[in-house]
């Protein structure tokens, strides 16, 4: 590109910050990279093969500010500010209008109340996180399972303590999805979490896929993060015993990511979505109330 007339090559990624960083090392000559999809908040820029790397968090909570001194057609200096956006910073009156605009045919789903949470509902955990806690509960309430899975998605902005609206729930899972259910062995599920658990850590940042750990309810499962692939799981529990890898299990998911459509045996879709799901829970238990239940341990 350079050879071209670029004087500056600035990469737009959305690999994640691991794998931006094991690229710019094999490739010279890019002078900016703003990096997401990992959700990192980078305070400082970064420098990688004389590659200046920034990313700003998610949700739109941070606005990265990156400066660039040039000089002779080459960047001389910079410097870069992570901003956090607050109540302090005023909102611009047109693009206020705009959103204004865009949102207005769902303010009935942004007026009605569901039910209340006693704490934040969030997705900012690797292992484990209270607002899949609260999908998976559901999933199971409609299904009628001990056992639930979901991927580790990273989308979906918090939900304060209080008031849980309908449109919170389209934030949890924005595609609303139809609840399956499916029989897995115990073999399977521990295959299938070994190979999650690759995915999110493998040393070779070219084999992590993004996202989170996989979400799970029911389950207790303690494993060592620097094991070796297929290795690092030590023990699952379900219902205070160790799984049976020969023993079939009745499991709920949601999406292919949930549970992949090459395993199990009796799979069945249910007649009711995601969100229709969590409604339900909360008709039963108006307020949530969000205890502990990490599933994921580390040991």
């Amino acid at each position: 590109m350079k050879s071209e007339g670029a004087d500056l090559i600035i990469l737009l990624s959305h690999n994640g910050f691991p794998q931006d960083v094991h690229i710019l090392n094999q490739v010279d000559g890019i002078d900016v990279c703003l990096s997401a999809h990992t959700h990192n908040r980078i305070y400082e820029s970064v420098l990688v093969n004389n590659t200046i790397v920034i990313q700003s968090g998610c949700h739109g909570s941070f606005l990265g500010h990156l400066q660039l001194h040039i000089k002779n057609k080459r960047i001389d200096t910079h410097t870069y500010d992570l901003r956090k956006i607050d109540s302090k910073i005023e909102p611009d009156e047109h693009i206020a209008s705009l959103v204004s605009g865009v949102t207005k045919p769902y303010e009935e789903l942004k007026n009605n109340v569901i039910g209340t949470t006693n704490s934040i509902l969030h997705r900012y955990n690797t292992l484990n996180s209270s607002m899949d806690d609260f999908l998976l509960a559901a999933i199971k309430y409609a299904s009628n399972t001990e056992i639930a899975f979901s991927n580790g998605w990273r989308y979906g902005a918090p939900i304060p303590k209080g008031d849980i609206t309908e449109m919170d729930l389209y934030n949890i899972i924005p595609m609303n999805p139809i609840i399956s259910t499916v029989e897995l062995s115990g073999k399977e599920i521990t295959e299938m979490l070994e190979e999650n658990l690759e995915r999110t850590f493998s040393s070779n940042p070219l084999n992590q896929m993004g996202g989170y750990v996989k979400r799970c309810a029911g389950l207790h499962v303690n494993f060592r993060i620097e094991n070796p692939k297929n290795h690092r799981i030590q023990e699952i529990y379900f219902a205070d015993k160790h799984l049976e890898s020969d023993v079939y299990y009745r499991v709920s998911y949601v999406t292919s990511q949930g549970v992949p459509p090459h395993i199990g045996r009796n799979r069945f879709d249910l007649e009711i979505h995601a969100v229709e799901a969590m409604k339900q829970f909360l008709s039963e238990e108006p307020q949530y109330l969000a205890a502990s239940k990490e599933s994921f341990h580390l040991v």
